[in-house]
Order: structure tokens, then sequence, then C-alpha cells
């Protein structure tokens, strides 16, 4: 199983459809940066259902060295920006990453990334999970966007 690092959208929509602990069988590690923490801890703070990484002591708090400057330059939100830090010196972790210009930027990096409905593929394919189309539905009902086009591409590669 691979290692990866996660940004703050994919734990907490996982969190919002019950299903964040797959992440602990997905992966041999999930590291989270401060930055994510402390992301969640604002939502926490202003009410949102925010999951409290305290309850998942499998997340491993990493906090990146610095942030190069060409990830700086690249007008990312910080969580994103400590995600691909923490990658330049960590490149065989999978990145977690939903946000459209994080994962271009990672991408354009050389990195692998996973976004929520990816992992809710692989949870699929090993059997944590019968179906996706309901934890599609409930990741919309709890305010992802997901535009038609990408919601049928899932479904058509999950076979539902």
């Amino acid at each position: 199983m691979p290692a990866a690092i996660s940004n703050t959208s994919p734990l907490l929509y996982l969190h919002r459809i019950d299903s964040i602990n797959w992440l602990r069988t997905l992966f041999d590690s999930i590291w989270v940066p401060q930055a994510v923490v402390i992301e969640l801890a604002e939502g926490q703070r202003l009410g949102f259902d925010v999951p409290d990484l305290a309850l998942y002591p499998w997340l491993q708090i990493i906090e990146p060295v610095t942030i190069p400057p060409e990830i700086a330059n690249l007008n990312l939100g910080k969580g994103e920006s400590a995600v691909l830090a923490l990658a330049i010196s960590n490149p065989k972790h999978l990145l977690l990453l939903d946000d459209g210009l994080a994962r271009r930027a990672a991408k354009n990096l050389g990195f692998t990334v996973w976004g929520t409905l990816k992992i809710l593929l692989e949870a699929k394919s090993q059997g944590l999970t019968d179906r996706i189309t309901p934890l599609v539905e409930r990741l919309q009902n709890s305010g992802m966007w997901i535009s038609q086009d990408v919601r049928q591409q899932v479904l058509d590669i999950a076979g539902e």
C-alpha cells in the first residue's frame, strides 16, 4: 500500500460520509500538514462539520521544513502549499487533493494525485463498499461540487 499526504478536503468529505477510516486501509501511512490541522480547527470554530483529527491517531501531523519558492508562487492555499512542499522531499507519496489548481500543480511537478472520488473508487475495488453512487450523492449533499460529467465518469468506472 502506498503512503499519502492529505489536504483538507479529502479528510473533510470522507468524514462527512463516515468513510474517513478507509484511509487507514488504503494507505500505509497518511501525513497531514499542520496547515491542514489549522484549517480544520478554523472550520470547527466556525461551526462546520469537520473531523477531529485527535480521533484518528493513525493520521500523522508532519510539517514541511520550508515552502519552496516554486510552490509559494503558485497562489495556492496554505494546506495545498504544505502538501506540495512535503511531497517535494517525499516524492513517492500519493497526494490527496481535490482543488483543481492544486491538482494541476501537483501533476505538473510529477506527483500522483488522488481526489476524494478516486478514494471512493479504490474503496469499492478493495471491497470496502459495494456501491459508490449513494456516497457520491452524500458528498454532493454535504457541499462537494461535482460536475455532471465527472460524476458520470466516476460512476461508469465503478460500473454503476
